[in-house]
């Protein structure tokens, strides 16, 4: 298994230092059940605004339901293609366009969405999973083959499993997933008090 932990300028925690997004599935090693719900009891308890929890994650699962894993993988990029075939879980997030109590827009359902999908992925990192997020998929065509409301967004698709051999991958993917993890400066994307001021 390759461990790539992110090199900070802080000591962070180690779960957040240790979580990545490998493109190499091993396609022999299904998620377990209770690790499946484990990741999204993770991702229910995420915060939201007004605790609406506007997501849905439409799950599909290679081994117990061939035909939905099938059609999420084909909503993917043909690029992302080559490597998720080999996650045995592929899951849809999706952000609610209203607001359960009183129906009108939520425009932080998308903020919220994502908050639930980085809780499910550090649970995947604890269980020793690992999860890549794609935005590399066709939404038009999710919407018709999961039957997703027209006034709901998918997120994102993410490829959920265990971590295999690189060799899995063809040569391109390979470099990208030997690569160094890297991050732009503190200072280039937060800031004290107002927009560009450096945080010291």
């Amino acid at each position: 298994m390759q461990i790539k932990p992110a090199i900070t300028s802080v000591k962070i925690h180690d779960l957040i230092e240790a979580r990545w997004s490998p493109r190499a599935f091993d396609p022999n090693k299904p998620v377990s059940h209770d690790n499946l719900l484990a990741l999204l009891e993770a991702a229910r308890w995420a915060p939201s605004c007004y605790n609406d929890q506007p997501w849905r994650f439409i799950v599909c699962n290679k081994n117990t339901d061939a035909d939905s894993w099938q059609n999420a993988l084909t909503t993917l990029a043909e690029r992302n293609q080559l490597w998720a075939k080999n996650a045995p879980i592929l899951i849809l997030s999706v952000a609610m366009a209203k607001f359960n109590h009183n129906d009108k827009p939520n425009r932080w359902a998308m903020y919220d969405t994502g908050a639930a999908a980085a809780n499910l992925c550090l649970q995947a990192t604890a269980l020793g999973l690992i999860v890549h997020q794609m935005g590399g998929f066709d939404a038009e065509k999710a919407h018709e083959l999961f039957h997703i409301p027209s006034d709901c967004t998918p997120m994102a698709m993410m490829a959920v499993g265990y971590q295999g051999n690189i060799d899995v991958l063809d040569e391109d993917f390979k470099a990208i997933e030997l690569a160094e993890r890297s991050r732009v400066a503190l200072y280039e994307r937060f800031y004290a008090g107002r927009w560009g001021k450096d945080i010291e």
